[in-house]
């Protein structure tokens, strides 16, 4: 009964594993971070990104073992989507009948969502695994092995500490889960307190949830309502408060902290496919059939590089293209400087021009940069320089060191040429005169 769930899965997700060797710039922090050495790792997490620390940690012991590339990056993933699938199937069997496991298992299994972050080298997919499990030990009312597991889903991103709302609609009454509750509140402390201070640079870049986001839920809620009137009774007391509940908090907590991304609650679609699972089957053949029409386009998109929102490689292969030695290197937002961490050998043959610190020695993710003038300063020396821009339709940031690099660039150099990419471009800008080879 979890076998077949957790194959599907794994199917999926072992299904254009590379996407075509592409990787996008929150892989690349993964992969930048995970291979620097545990004492700079370390200092790292004190500063900044503490959220995913205990991640970065494994993945630094999963290429020790093995430096397979994208196939490293993301098989942790791919075996935690397998791990959650049989998860979702054994909470249905316990709750209503094999059949609603097996059907609900499968059906998480082939959720959009669950897909795209089966095929990502971050932690989402192994946060969904452990609450999910965490859940049906909850079922079980084994509490222990059910306070473990949540501690370790919250450290590998906090934001798994919403599922404590969930499962207390099930628990509250009951002494244990009291009791678990409590200690995996204290276990997470230490990490909140952490994290807590890197908020604004952590998550500075997130905005209110939008229209958008709202009337998504909107549709996530009526769904689940539904198929809750076709559901067994306590299968519905845990998965209608896991569908709706995590997102519903962290989206009502975003009208004043911006925090709310989807992904951070991406074990609740566990809930949505266990109502849908355990749904009357005149319910559920309709359902199906809509959901799997749904899923092949997108499960064919989302192992496309276009799928995510920028592809590193693809612009570490356009700087290649577009550099000459002696070119120096200049990104615009700073932040972008991500693009190359991954592409070593692409870097390492520029001359960064506002680089003060690079990233391991200044214990961050991009390293540190020089102030406004001494900036301007370096660009009148630098004959070319290839700059490394967001697409014209972001916003500019208007910190004085990108004001002052937009300015220097516009009134003392020619544009010779620009390469796009998904998500990016690359321009080639020199003093005048000196655009031709």
């Amino acid at each position: 009964m979890l076998l077949p769930p957790a194959a599907l899965a794994l199917l999926l997700g072992l299904w254009g594993l590379e996407r075509g060797g592409s990787m996008w710039r929150d892989e690349s922090v993964t992969w930048q971070v995970a291979h620097r050495p545990v004492g700079e790792l370390v200092e790292l997490l004190g500063q900044v990104d503490a959220v995913h620390g205990l991640y970065y940690l494994l993945m630094h012991a999963v290429f020790a073992v093995w430096d397979g590339g994208l196939w490293a990056l993301r098989l942790p993933s791919v075996a935690a989507t397998a791990l959650a699938a049989a998860g979702v199937a054994a909470i249905g069997h316990r709750l209503a009948a094999e059949r609603a496991g097996l059907c609900a298992g499968l059906l998480y299994a082939l959720l959009p969502p669950v897909q795209m972050y089966a095929q990502e080298g971050r932690s989402y997919a192994l946060v969904a695994a452990a609450v999910i499990w965490a859940t049906y030990l909850l079922v079980r009312r084994w509490w222990v092995q059910y306070t473990v597991l949540l501690v370790l889903a919250c450290w590998l991103h906090e934001f798994a500490v919403l599922a404590l709302f969930a499962h207390a609609v099930a628990g509250w009454r009951v002494r244990g889960w009291r009791r678990s509750a409590v200690a995996v509140v204290l276990l997470v402390l230490p990490l909140a307190a952490l994290s807590a201070g890197q908020a604004a640079q952590q998550l500075g870049w997130l905005g209110r949830p939008k229209g958008a986001d709202w009337a998504a839920y909107a549709v996530v809620v009526a769904v689940s309502l539904l198929l809750a009137r076709g559901a067994d009774r306590e299968l519905v007391r845990v998965a209608l408060p896991l569908a709706l509940l995590p997102a519903g908090l962290l989206m009502t907590v975003s009208l004043v902290h911006p925090w709310y991304v989807d992904r951070y609650v991406l074990y609740s679609l566990a809930g949505l496919a266990l109502l849908a699972g355990a749904a009357r089957v005149r319910m559920l053949v309709p359902l199906t059939a809509v959901l799997v029409a749904a899923a092949v386009p997108w499960s064919l998109w989302l192992r496309t590089p276009e799928s995510r929102k920028d592809d590193v490689l693809a612009v570490a292969d356009a700087v290649r293209a577009t550099a000459r030695p002696g070119d120096a290197v200049l990104f615009m937002p700073a932040r972008r400087r991500e693009w190359l961490l991954s592409s070593p050998e692409v870097y390492g043959g520029l001359h960064d021009l506002a680089l003060a610190e690079p990233p391991a020695a200044s214990r961050t993710l991009q390293g540190t940069e020089l102030g406004s003038q001494e900036i301007r300063a370096r660009l009148f020396t630098t004959p070319r320089v290839v700059v490394l821009l967001d697409p014209p339709d972001q916003p500019r940031d208007p910190y004085p060191r990108e004001v002052v690099k937009r300015q220097t660039l516009v009134s003392q150099f020619d544009l010779c040429e620009v390469r796009e990419t998904r998500g990016a471009r690359i321009a080639l800008y020199a003093h005048p005169g000196q655009c031709t080879p």
